[in-house]
Order: structure tokens, then sequence, then C-alpha cells
């Protein structure tokens, strides 16, 4: 702890210290979450309050069409939900056999959006106040427009280009023929009427009502194939949580069919390296971590999809520590290595963390996967559509194979912190493959290097990029690091000051008394608390 309140990287972000905090992306959301706090409400009741804004104030991460899943603390038990959504009735393999891989965008990326299905099943189970009052800060945000802030408009902007073709898009997100500008208004009137229904039938009409009718006649009319019935028979499932030691703490994911296993499985490998001992932001470090991460995702990519059809290669194969020893014996701490998947005994993102002074903490993150997802917006509703379907694959027989009522491959995961069966934090790192590994190089900060939450959120990041070779670092990472790695063997590309690949962290760290809450300077959010 003798280093605990130090701060050794740049930043503008300092930790909000009280007994209830929010911590987001946008800081008009985390506003949304503390008058919940404000009124008597509980944690859930902020992080979901804080959900519902985030998809009117950063519409380009997240959205009313999208998927969420939550790890919640209630006082005495871990909860996990996972919120996401399947896929429509007529995904056969058969008809994506048109395709040479599962497509980018479009409605042939539109699996059923579980979100609204989330915040239901959370309210039911925990909230305190009503349901309606959740979606009061939206709907202010929606009827009377919020000014977009500066990284929302460099995320929005980016997309318009590739989407404003899209069935729908223009008209709703870009009228202009752009994004909007940073300390512009944005109205999105659609997006207001739309959370007054959801807020009015506790989101059944969604799944049941109008505005599933206006869903699916929207793909008839447009070339999608998701019908009434297929959000009709959508439903959100309560899942016990899985999780991994390492040093004194214990990290907590959401199983398959998200990527949390592999953080898991890459921490058990660590487990096998005194990664204290290389120092910290060391190439020594980062390399032994890299390395798990690499053989973790080889094996993800091979074995993980929808928990059903998981049935050779299942999560407690993944995890077993005589599997991940041995993987943890293919690392060479000298020299960078191809990952390929063992062989285990077989049979554009939101996050937001909550905390208050009755000790409930939730973690919890809700995408429409690339952006706006899959461009495709029900007019006059505000919905954007998210893409979750590309996540599946074509291959044959592999256990995330495209096919009907299946759950994709997930990239979004909450993360909960346990040390010594006593609950430590709730934290998150957005942003698609980013989240496995920044989950990883979290909890080895704390673990490790007993950092405190906002030098963790601070401290800059690697990434293995996609073809599981190449890694990535920060503008900042010591130049010395950058030359090790290369000596080990790794090809590093040094990303430019500003870019947005490296996730964005927020984090809720209970003390003695009260929260650290800290949220990360890549983003425009920063905690707030009383």
């Amino acid at each position: 702890m003798t280093n605990f309140w130090n701060f050794p990287y740049p930043s503008q972000r300092v930790p909000v210290l009280a007994d209830n905090v929010v911590a987001t992306s946008q800081p008009l959301a985390a506003a949304a979450g503390l008058r919940m706090l404000a009124r008597g409400g509980n944690a859930v009741d902020a992080a979901l309050a804080t959900a519902i804004a985030l998809t009117v104030v950063e519409p380009c991460m997240n959205g009313i069409g999208g998927d969420a899943f939550a790890l919640i603390w209630d006082g005495k038990e871990l909860h996990g939900l996972n919120a996401s959504g399947r896929a429509p009735a007529a995904w056969t393999p058969e008809y994506f056999s048109r395709y040479g891989s599962m497509p980018v965008n479009g409605w042939d990326t539109v699996t059923v959006p579980g979100a609204v299905s989330g915040w239901r099943a959370t309210w039911e189970k925990f909230g305190s106040l009503p349901f309606a009052e959740l979606f009061e800060p939206a709907l202010e945000y929606a009827r009377n427009g919020f000014l977009v802030s500066p990284t929302v408009h460099r995320q929005w902007q980016a997309q318009v280009p590739v989407l404003i073709d899209k069935p729908g898009f223009a008209d709703a997100f870009a009228p202009n023929g752009r994004a909007p500008l940073p300390g512009e208004r944005f109205i999105c009137t659609g997006q207001a009427q739309t959370l007054a229904r959801i807020a009015e039938t506790k989101g059944d009409d969604f799944y049941h009502g109008e505005l599933a009718g206006r869903i699916a006649a929207h793909a008839r009319a447009t070339g999608g194939l998701i019908t009434e019935a297929d959000l009709a028979a959508h439903r959100a499932d309560w899942v016990q949580p899985i999780s991994m030691s390492y040093r004194d703490l214990e990290l907590f994911e959401i199983g398959p069919n998200g990527q949390g296993i592999g953080a898991l499985m890459a921490l058990g490998m660590l487990e096998h390296f005194d990664v204290a001992a290389m120092g910290v932001d060391s190439a020594a470090a980062i390399h032994v971590q890299v390395e798990a991460m690499k053989l973790a995702f080889a094996d993800l990519h091979a074995y993980v999809g929808d928990p059903a059809a998981m049935t050779e290669v299942q999560a407690a194969h993944l995890l077993d520590r005589s599997y991940l020893a041995s993987r943890a014996k293919a690392i060479d701490p000298e020299r960078a290595a191809a990952a390929g998947p063992g062989k285990p005994h077989s049979g554009g993102t939101v996050y937001l963390t909550t905390a208050d002074k009755s000790g409930m903490m939730v973690s919890y993150i809700q995408s429409n996967f690339k952006g706006f997802g899959s461009g495709v917006v029900v007019p006059g509703t505000g919905i954007a559509l998210h893409n979750r379907g590309w996540g599946f694959n074509l291959k044959p027989g592999h256990p995330n194979q495209v096919s009907p009522g299946k759950r994709p491959f997930h990239t979004i995961i909450p993360g909960f912190l346990m040390r010594k069966g006593v609950p430590l934090a709730s934290f998150g790192v957005m942003g698609g493959s980013m989240q496995a590994q920044g989950h990883l190089q979290m909890a080895s900060r704390l673990a490790d290097f007993g950092q405190n939450p906002q030098a963790a959120c601070d401290a800059p990041r690697w990434r293995v990029l996609d073809d599981n070779a190449t890694i990535a670092v920060e503008w900042n990472c010591p130049a010395a690091t950058v030359e090790g790695l290369r000596a080990r063997g790794h090809k590093v590309d040094v990303a430019p000051q500003g870019n947005l690949e490296f996730g964005g962290a927020q984090i809720a760290m209970r003390l003695e008394d009260g929260y650290a809450a800290a949220s990360d300077h890549r983003k425009d959010g920063y905690p707030l608390g009383f």
C-alpha cells in the first residue's frame, strides 16, 4: 500500500472518493445515475439510469437495439446476467452459405437485441425506484437535446461514411450528412418516443408490442429476416459467474458466450510467473502477459461459443488448472512465439460501474458491437440495431457456427474482483477484443503492483491485434519497453497519441470506508459521487 496513492502517469483525472459513486464514459450519463442515488435509489437504479442515458448521449457506441451483461454484488452474493440476443429462426447455415465470411453490417448481422430485457430483468430483481423514473434523464436528453462531447463526436463521425446508406441511419443519426459537432445540440425525437414506450410497458412493447412490430416490419421491407416471433422468444438469463484466482485476488467474469473466460485463462497462466519481480511497465512483464493472452485468444477462437453448443470442450476444461499450467509452459520468457489452440481435456461498447453506501456494486456493460452496429435504424424510433451476428463464424461443426436461436460469441464483458472472499472492485475496459486484454492488465496492476484505480486506468496499454501476433502499444509506453519487446521477437506498432483502440476503463474500488472511483482519460467521462 506504500505506493497506492501515487499517480505516475499523465492524466487529467483523479479518483472520486465517496460513499456512493458512478463512473462511465460520458458525464451526462454519469449524472443520470447520480440523480437516482440522490433520490434514495440504490446502485442498480443508478446503473440502469446511466445505461439508458448512454443510449442517447453516446449512441455511436451503444443503443436501444444492443445487448447487455452485468455482474451485481447485492451485499451478500455475486449475480451474473446474460442479456445477449439469439439468432433469428431463419439464420440457417444454408442461408449464410452465400458468404465467404460473416458480413460486417446490414440486416444479416442483426441478432435479437437484448439490452431492453437486461434493463427489465435487473430492475425486477434488484431495483428500488419505479421503473419509469430510471428513464427520466434519458428522456430529457432525447427530447430537449444534449451537447455532444468531443470524443463521442470523433467516434460518431468516423462511422458516418460507412453507414450513411444503411436503412434509416441518415435520418436518425446523420440528418445533415455528418455527425453533430462537439458542443452542438443533438435531438432524436424517435429515441424519446421509444424510450417513453419502453418505460410505460416495462420493456414489454419492445418484444411483444408495437415496437416489436415496427422492427419486424422494417426487416420485411428492407431485406431482414428477424420476425415478431424471434423477438417474442427472447429472454435474458441469470447465470453463475466464472472465476480465476490470481495472487490474493479472484477475477469474476460472465462465462461463454463471452470472451471473459480469455482473461481468466491468461491469468491462470501468469500465475506461474513472478510478474511483480519483472517490474511495472517492463518489457519482461508485458511480454509474458502478451504471450498468455495470445494463447488464450487461440483457445477462444477454437472452442468458445454459445455454451449450449460447447459440447466437447467446455468452460471448465479451459479453466482447468493443470491445463493452464501446461499452456504456461509454452511461454518462453525471452522469446515471442506463434500461438495455436491447445488440447484441453474434453467432455463498440459502453461500460459503467456504480456502488452505494449499502455495499451494493454493479458492473454493467452494453453495446451495439461495432459503434452504431449494423447501421440499420428502425424509422421514427431511434432504434439502431446492433451487428452482433458478426461474432458468428461459418465453420461447419464449430461451436460458434451461425445457426437458428444460437447466441454468438460476444466481446462485451463486465468484470468483478474479490480479495479473500470480500468484494474489492467492479470494473470494465470497453472496446472489442481489448476487453479481455484490458481486464488482464487491470487485474495485474492491482494484484502485482498495488496501483490505485486511477493509476491502473491511466497506465499505457498494450493490445494484441486480430492476427494474434502483432502487438500495438500506446504512444507513452517507455521506449526501453518497446525495444525490449522487439528484442524478444515481437512485431510492435506504437500508436499515436489519441488513438481510441486501447479501450476505456471505469472502476469502483472498495476502501476501508467508502469507494475510490476512477474513469479513463481516453474517454469523455469522469467519476461522480457523494
